[in-house]
């Protein structure tokens, strides 16, 4: 089959496809994990691209949170990179969104951005920076599921900030083994297990000098490795972090498409941390 062939053949992929984006993201070295894969094609749309052998070779997924929908895991396999598979399925993920009345949104690598900027993305103004802090240390630790009264801070928390209702997403990442909601002084954040480290995000609050000290409990609690997409609005926290051993790896600034007024906030000075780039 030639590249050409599998360029044009786009297909919505299904549950019994969560091993094979799996193995992408992997390839990639990515963080997401099984859980994160099930939730892009229970709750959103993942288009793929099959080689002659039926291989998933490249990946694009929307996750609908109305008015918008985030696009996200664009991914191709190593050996059929520089085809044109991202651009296509990128194409598709926006023609997918515009019939459904969504207004696609993304977070963007620098490199990413160049090429999203002339098909029509724009920066919002919110820039991010991920910071990892990488450990051997700690294992899975027993966590105690969130009380429902933290839960629905956070969902209020996550509402506030974006601009619109993804209670399902913040639900299922609180469900998950693992997970755990944490609180202190107005401050609020969720942490759960990624394939390479654990995540931190989203996390909210009103005054910087609480999300560094809730992200110093955190810290102080959490082991082994970490990862946090943070906005670089809080130059305070991002400080504090690095000085906690954490480095700096990559920026990201979160795009919209369309020049009309923008459908949502997508992130206000509440928000100190994404969920992460692919969950916005």
């Amino acid at each position: 089959m030639g590249a050409t062939d599998v360029a044009f053949d786009i297909r919505e992929l299904s549950i019994a496809d969560v091993s094979a984006g799996l193995a992408l993201s992997d390839e990639a070295g990515w963080n997401q994990t099984l859980e994160d894969w099930r939730c892009f094609l229970r709750q959103g749309t993942v288009f793929g691209m099959r080689d002659a052998e039926d291989r998933v070779i490249a990946t694009a997924a929307l996750l609908p949170s109305p008015p918008v929908t985030w696009i996200s895991m664009v991914l191709v396999s190593a050996k059929w990179r520089r085809r044109g598979f991202a651009n296509a399925l990128m194409t598709h993920c926006i023609e997918a969104a515009r019939a459904r009345d969504l207004e696609p949104w993304l977070d963007a690598t620098p490199a990413g951005a160049a090429v999203y900027r002339p098909i029509g993305f724009t920066e919002t103004g919110l820039s991010l920076a991920r910071l990892r802090r990488t450990s051997d240390g700690g294992g899975m630790q027993p966590r105690q599921r969130a009380s429902a009264a933290s839960l629905q801070r956070l969902l209020d928390a996550d509402r506030r900030a974006m601009g619109f209702d993804r209670g399902d997403l913040i639900r299922e990442f609180a469900d998950r083994a693992g997970s755990s909601i944490c609180e202190t002084g107005g401050a609020i954040a969720l942490v759960r297990d990624g394939r390479k480290a654990r995540q931190i995000g989203p996390v909210y609050a009103q005054e910087e000098s609480a999300a560094i000290g809730l992200l110093q409990d955190i810290v102080n609690a959490e082991a082994g490795s970490l990862l946090i997409d943070i906005s670089t609005a809080h130059s305070q926290a991002h400080a504090f972090l690095l000085s906690r051993g954490f480095v700096f790896e990559r920026p990201f600034a979160r795009m919209r498409f369309g020049g009309g007024a923008a459908q949502a906030t997508g992130g206000t000075t509440e928000l100190v941390a994404v969920a992460g780039p692919e969950f916005g």
